[in-house]
């Protein structure tokens, strides 16, 4: 892949910059373009934002929201990060390894069975796991707020995904980021939305730094009308906190890829990421990774001109698909 010449660093006097950071992870990530992919696929223009070499272990994308929410653990005094997720969890993993790494301790709360390679990350980072002893996703929420209650100010605790306002604003600094990487504005950028604050957070930053281009939210676990609510709640939480303009209602789309149940891609969205592997050597998860892309190269075959396509990274559970050989 070609990786274009611009570097640029994030604009002098950013909103973000005025707030608590801690940095973890390398940036600018690049922007190449997939040549290779886009002849085997016979697509056209497909630039890649590389967020799986952020650099900081294997938290892709989430390193971004978690300089700014440790960033403020760090300036209140906290001693201990609770967060919680599923087993399967690429946030909770990240947030391990993060609050570690300037100090802090880590309490995950996790819903379902406490058993995987995620987990056995967070755990060797130094995490302690609290199971909810259910399966259900609500209680996690519940439970934090719970043990934050009884930490007081030694705690400092966010919800699934550390979809926030402030964690929002990791992506804001990163529309500001790619946009000193486009050449020209591309047709549309596409990235996957779980619990919303990455694509929140790019609505936010793209209209902080004026640039108009549509987004194409790939929402793999709600249903898009319930997704729309959260990400534009959070984008607006997030300009508020920033003091910047709020990003229009119409700034972006979504496409429900939730298909036979979350984590579970389709053939089509198999084959095309094993395409991804074997041309361009990337690994797709088959939760966020897989999806998005077929989406990405969905748009291209539709006509559209050159298309962003996030990659956010998670290794484990992108080796875990090699694995069981369905990419």
């Amino acid at each position: 892949m070609n990786r274009p010449a611009a570097t640029a660093r994030q604009p002098a006097g950013a909103p973000w910059t005025a707030l608590p950071r801690v940095r973890l992870a390398l940036l600018p990530t690049p922007l190449m373009r997939a040549e290779r992919l886009e002849a085997a696929l016979g697509c056209g223009l497909l630039l890649v934002k590389r967020d799986d070499l952020i650099g900081f272990g294997m938290a892709g994308n989430k390193a971004r929201p978690l300089e700014f929410l440790l960033g403020a653990a760090r300036a209140r005094g906290a001693e201990v990060f609770v967060t919680g997720g599923g087993p399967g969890s690429n946030f909770c993993a990240a947030a391990a390894q993060a609050a570690r790494s300037v100090g802090m301790g880590c309490e995950l709360v996790i819903w379902g069975e406490p058993d995987s390679p995620n987990l056995a990350l967070a755990v060797a980072a130094g995490a302690r796991l609290r199971p909810t002893g259910g399966s259900q996703r609500e209680a996690v929420d519940r439970q934090v707020a719970a043990r934050l209650a009884e930490l007081g100010p030694r705690g400092f605790g966010v919800p699934r995904g550390g979809s926030t306002p402030l964690g929002a604003v990791g992506f804001a600094a990163a529309a500001a980021e790619l946009a000193a990487q486009l050449a020209a504005p591309p047709s549309v950028i596409v990235l996957p939305v779980g619990s919303g604050g990455s694509i929140a957070g790019l609505l936010a930053g793209l209209a902080a730094v004026d640039l108009e281009v549509p987004v194409l939210g790939v929402s793999v676990s709600r249903p898009p009308e319930e997704i729309a609510a959260r990400v534009h709640a959070l984008a607006a939480g997030c300009a508020a906190l920033l003091g910047t303009t709020p990003p229009r209602p119409d700034a972006c789309t979504f496409v429900d890829a939730r298909g036979s149940g979350f984590g579970i891609a389709s053939e089509l969205e198999r084959e095309r990421a094993r395409l991804a592997l074997h041309t361009e050597g990337l690994l797709l998860d088959e939760t966020y990774g897989a999806e998005a892309l077929s989406v990405a190269v969905d748009r291209l075959a539709d006509g559209a001109g050159a298309v962003v396509w996030w990659h956010t990274g998670g290794i484990l559970p992108a080796v875990r698909t090699m694995m069981k050989g369905t990419a």
